[in-house]
């Protein structure tokens, strides 16, 4: 196990600098023609520049999918990991597949190089990787803080889903209009739309796309019982944040702000909540004399059996 965690925290660096080598590129080289002469001084300058563009996004979103399933795994089991993993990528794989053909549920657009192969020439294999490792963390922190909250079990399971699925869009608020606009896109709107040139039925969409998977992997959870990592939720909290940091400097650098405080109350805000709620009952749970009772209602215990 130490040797998974471990791994799991040099994933998780990887996946971070990773991010800051494409930021830099995306921000600081390509707009800037006297930087790339500079850069193209040194031997090494153009081979730098052209990985960064032509894999530093599969790089990082590889890493992060990787960091992430190794912490399922770890931290609630092999059944756990792979029924959230396998209807993510699959569900979310097939809406964008859907969206990309018809317009539907997300609006018309299409995908640019820069993201890896594109599967059916139409979806980079990467874009469902990340729906899953933004999904996953998003939904296991908004799951760790209500169960701490004396609820019906099927109202917990509902708010859960409901909040997970929320701070997936919220982090799309904040990227869509980046990536789709940033001096390289990676995407392109060929329907305009009121919220920064795409269309509101975008985020009906990834809001919809999300409550469906996660309610897929809800119900498969309930086959096994499910001891939620509320003592180890750093590296999904770090994995949310620093993927929401990566589309806020995209955006800042654009122009656009408006999205990232939207991003901030609907998405940020909500999952630091639910972080410190699951952090500050396991502390309380876990002070001398506490009884079994106790720690039941705080969620320490196997949710399958819990009340």
């Amino acid at each position: 196990m130490k040797q998974l965690h471990n791994a799991e925290r040099f994933l998780l660096i990887g996946h971070i600098l990773s991010m800051v080598f494409g930021l830099a590129g995306i921000i600081l080289v390509v707009p800037n023609v006297q930087f790339q002469a500079k850069l193209s001084q040194f031997e090494w300058g153009p081979t730098i520049f052209s990985l960064s563009m032509a894999n530093g996004g599969v790089m990082y979103m590889l890493l992060g999918t990787i960091a992430v399933a190794l912490y399922a795994h770890r931290t609630m089991g092999k059944w756990h990991w792979l029924s959230f993993m396998v209807p993510a990528i699959a569900l979310s794989l097939s809406s964008e597949l859907l969206g990309t053909s018809t317009g539907f549920p997300f609006g018309h657009y299409r995908y640019l190089s820069g993201l890896g192969y594109k599967i059916a020439g139409l979806v980079p294999f990467t874009i469902p990787l990340s729906w899953f490792y933004l999904g996953f963390s998003a939904y296991v922190i908004a799951r760790a803080g209500l169960a701490t909250v004396e609820l019906k079990p099927w109202l917990r399971q509902l708010l859960a889903i409901f909040f997970g699925a929320l701070c997936l869009t919220s982090w799309d608020f904040v990227l869509d209009p980046a990536m789709s606009q940033a001096s390289i896109p990676f995407w392109i709107w060929e329907q305009p739309g009121a919220f920064f040139g795409m269309p509101c039925q975008n985020f009906a969409g990834w809001m919809a796309t999300g409550v469906v998977f996660m309610a897929v992997a809800a119900i498969l959870w309930q086959f096994k019982p499910l001891q939620l990592p509320n003592r180890d939720l750093t590296l999904p909290l770090v994995i949310y944040v620093s993927n929401f940091a990566f589309a806020t400097i995209l955006s800042w650098a654009a122009g656009i702000y408006p999205p990232v405080f939207l991003g901030v109350m609907l998405g940020i805000f909500p999952l630091l909540v639910f972080y410190e709620m699951a952090n500050t009952q396991v502390i309380s749970a876990s002070k001398p004399g506490q009884t079994e009772q106790g720690k039941r209602k705080f969620g320490v215990a196997a949710v399958g059996v819990t009340k």
